[in-house]
């Protein structure tokens, strides 16, 4: 039988992927569907230096970047904890302040959860 987990989303996350164009939410949605039932996306890959199981889709629509950043290995659920419009013009690596809010909230969610 397939893995399936809760969706959950850290609020501020939730907010910002709203404001999402309705296609490009679509498409992540999908993407957050399949990591829910244990499979992985095309659109998505691993977040170095965060740990094991924290995942980011990459979402290249209409000539922005879109990025949603989720986690499987805290608690039951999978949670999503991040997501923006990659506004860099320094290749494709997340922008330091992104990856600087991801840690906070991960550390937050995992003391939140213990």
């Amino acid at each position: 039988m397939a893995i399936l987990r809760k969706i959950s989303w850290i609020k501020a996350a939730q907010k910002d992927f709203e404001k999402f164009p309705r296609e490009a939410q679509e498409r992540m949605a999908d993407a957050l569907a399949l990591a829910a039932r244990g499979a992985k996306a095309e659109i998505a890959k691993p977040m170095k230096g965060l740990g094991t199981g924290v995942m980011e889709i990459a979402l290249p629509f209409r000539g922005d970047a879109f990025r949603v950043v989720y986690a499987v290995q805290i608690g039951d659920d999978l949670w999503v904890i991040h997501a923006f419009q990659k506004k860099s013009t320094k290749g494709i690596a997340t922008p330091q302040k992104d990856i600087e809010l991801v840690q906070t909230r991960l550390k937050r969610l995992k003391e939140m959860l213990s």
